[in-house]
């Protein structure tokens, strides 16, 4: 990029400026504590904010100050405009520009799949940019009714209507000279629409046709004959110079002579001032079509509105030299419709006396001296002599665009947009140039070694998709523009995912939504690991898991095996295996190898088998239950521990009244089970369980009696 944009300096001889001494920019600190303040702290917030604290100086108790020590403000580090758009109207607009951009994208790559053509050779192609661009144009804000359009009080000039943005303003600039090529043939009159609604925004740094209407508007209340103040005649002539028609047949409507008791001595003068009402309202304006409240007869092609053209002029030529002029009693009526005369015959000095900055005189040049300027050369040409006429010593960035947009230099064009509008303009922007401008189109597709071989548009999109990504209500949209960036969009993309907080089960869905929709399983499969060792972690052992299986994290889920195992293997009582049975059931028979695991897993079965046994005392409960029992000592993942507790449990089972559940071969499994017990009750590291003293003997004669009567029923 060449530079920043100067705010100050000559327009004529620079357009961009490298500033030497840049000026601070200043951001006040809210905070509203007493001093005195003995200490400042500042770190980075979420997104463009600095998080400020700070802290008063300790006082002593008899000063009886009971306010707070400190206070913790964030300042906004603003770059939306001049703060003209706020935060949430930002977000909106950031939201509502990802439909149309990634509908565009989607049209670019099938466009380039299935034709050899560049898209700029295509009509097609600038159809759907155009698309495009309406569709952002609707989310900058509504479109800004002209101030030519009045509403029904007849002193009411200017409609009141909610003040236009700069962001808008500079769309719609580059649209029309881009995107729309259409309307190619009637520029100067979009430029004169464009200017209706936007002159509005030059008036806080100049003076301008809006503002000098809309002073003279809070006048006329006051004003009994109009046209006797000076004030009145300048206003319609500088509303006639830039082609508001509208506001300036309203303003002669108020003239004096249409009262009806001056109707019979004025009747020459109102004569005159209808005439010259009727020149502007019929008006040639080449142009297809104009609102139904605007004033002028259009021409849709050149033959046609030059014959129109001389036709009018020679109207007004005639009117001009009428003896009509003598018979004016009133020198302001005479001199200020003369005025507006010379103005309609483009007489350079009236319009230059007419306009307050150059681009007003732009445009009352294609009105009244040029119709047929076409090409951007000739209107550049134009444009720096206008620059020279009116020079403005506060540069605008709107001024700077346009004049960029002239001189075909997309450098200075960029160069506007990022210093003047950020890195959404950037981002958007960029197709409208690409599409009216080859120039523009190399300049942002040439692949540079200094940035890593990618190329500017790829550049801009990855710092808007930074910007978005840096806050926690747009994070989620920022994939859209990195995936489409072919060489560092999709790394950088699973460097976002990643750095999202996995806490929160929301954004931890969205992330696995985006690793889906962009095929980033080994992402998707990271996420779900970290966020299912953060939920362990931090006490959340169900979730933890759920989300390592999703994962399908064997090692970690072996591991939370085993550490479950150490928890619930120490004792089986009844209070510590509620505690873990749900998850147990959640981890489910999958890590049954884990060290223990498939022990617990079949105790929780025999629990359950067991409970239904005793509660019910049926004969089909009881044979399940003793099933399980088998399973369970059979397995060798039971811990010997535990085999006199469960066998303890099981008293029940081996006195079953009806018949014996455990046959003779069972019956001895068991039995062999409590020999193998009894010699490791010898090792001296045998840990006994907590049963009561009577529990072993209690176990051996039921099983013995189990034994005994499975031996008669065989």
């Amino acid at each position: 990029m060449p530079g920043v944009t100067s705010e100050s300096g000559d327009p004529t001889t620079s357009i961009i400026q490298l500033s030497q001494n840049p000026q601070p920019v200043t951001y006040p600190v809210h905070h509203g504590l007493k001093p005195p303040l003995s200490r400042l702290s500042i770190s980075w917030a979420r997104g463009n904010t600095l998080r400020v604290t700070v802290l008063r100086q300790p006082q002593q108790p008899e000063d009886g100050d009971e306010e707070s020590g400190g206070r913790v403000v964030e300042v906004k580090l603003s770059n939306n405009g001049d703060g003209e758009v706020d935060d949430a109207h930002w977000r909106r607009i950031a939201y509502g520009s990802v439909t149309p951009f990634a509908l565009l994208q989607s049209r670019k790559n099938s466009f380039s799949a299935l034709s050899k053509m560049s898209p700029l050779d295509s009509t097609e192609w600038l159809q759907y940019v155009m698309e495009y661009s309406k569709e952002i144009n609707s989310l900058l804000g509504n479109p800004n009714s002209s101030p030519s359009l009045a509403i029904e009080d007849s002193r009411e000039l200017l409609k009141d209507a909610e003040r236009p943005t700069a962001l808008k303003a500079a769309w719609e600039l580059m649209e029309v000279f881009y995107a729309d090529k259409q309307s190619e043939a009637w520029i100067p009159e979009r430029l004169l629409d464009w200017l209706a609604d936007y002159d509005c925004l030059f008036s806080g740094t100049q003076l301008t046709v809006h503002s000098k209407l809309v002073d003279f508007q809070k006048e006329l209340a006051t004003l009994q004959a109009v046209e006797d103040d000076p004030k009145y005649w300048e206003a319609i002539s500088s509303a006639l110079a830039i082609g508001w028609l509208d506001v300036v047949v309203k303003l002669l409507r108020l003239h004096g002579s249409y009262q009806f008791d001056q109707l019979g001595s004025r009747e020459t003068e109102n004569g005159l001032v209808e005439a010259v009402a009727v020149l502007i309202s019929k008006m040639p304006r080449m142009r297809p079509d104009l609102e139904a409240d605007k004033l002028g007869e259009c021409y849709k092609n050149k033959p046609d509105f030059m014959k129109a053209w001389e036709r009018w002029r020679a109207q007004i030529t005639k009117l001009d030299s009428s003896a009509f002029w003598l018979q004016c009693e009133r020198h302001q009526t005479r001199d200020g419709l003369k005025n507006m005369l010379q103005i309609m015959l483009g007489n350079s000095t009236s319009l230059s006396s007419a306009t307050f900055h150059w681009l007003e005189l732009f445009v009352a040049h294609f009105l009244y001296i040029r119709p047929f300027t076409v090409g951007l050369e000739s209107m550049y040409n134009l444009a720096q002599k206008c620059i020279q006429i009116k020079p403005t010593f506060v540069h605008h960035k709107l001024m700077g665009l346009l004049i960029g947009i002239l001189g075909e230099n997309p450098e200075v064009v960029l160069a506007e947009c990022s210093s003047s509008f950020g890195p959404w303009m950037m981002t958007h922007a960029s197709e409208l140039l690409t599409a009216g401008s080859i120039q523009a189109d190399i300049l942002l597709h040439e692949e540079r070694p200094k940035l890593g071989g990618i190329c500017i548009e790829e550049l801009n999109r990855l710092v808007y998709a930074q910007v978005l990504s840096s806050h926690v209500l747009t994070w989620q949209i920022a994939p859209i523009y990195l995936s489409s960036c072919t060489r560092q969009g999709m790394g950088l993309l699973e460097t976002v995912l990643h750095k999202q907080p996995v806490q929160h089960d929301q954004v931890l869905l969205k992330s696995i939504e985006i690793c889906r929709l962009y095929e980033l399983d080994s992402v998707s499969t990271n996420i779900m690991k970290i966020s299912g060792m953060h939920d362990w972690k931090h006490g959340k052992k169900g979730s933890g898991v759920f989300w390592l299986q999703q994962a399908r994290d064997e090692v970690r889920l072996v591991k939370i095996a085993k550490q479950l195992f150490d928890f619930v293997g120490k004792s089986v009582s009844d209070e510590s295996f509620k505690q873990w049975e749900g998850l147990l059931e959640l981890l489910g028979s999958e890590s049954g190898s884990a060290g223990g695991l498939d022990f617990l897993n079949k105790y929780r079965d025999f629990r359950r088998s067991l409970h239904q046994a005793y509660s019910g005392m049926t004969n089909d409960a009881a044979r399940k239950a003793a099933e399980a029992l088998i399973s369970l000592m059979k397995s060798p993942s039971t811990p010997q521990r535990f085999w006199l507790p469960i066998l303890y449990d099981s008293l029940q089972l081996f006195n079953w009244p009806e018949h014996p559940l455990l046959n003779v071969s069972q019956t001895n499994l068991l039995l062999n089970k409590l020999q193998e017990l009894s010699m490791a009750r010898l090792r001296p590291d045998f840990v006994d369980a907590d049963l009561p003293p009577e529990a072993l003997a209690s176990v051996r004669l039921a099983i013995a009696t189990n034994l005994g009567r499975a031996i008669l029923d065989e």
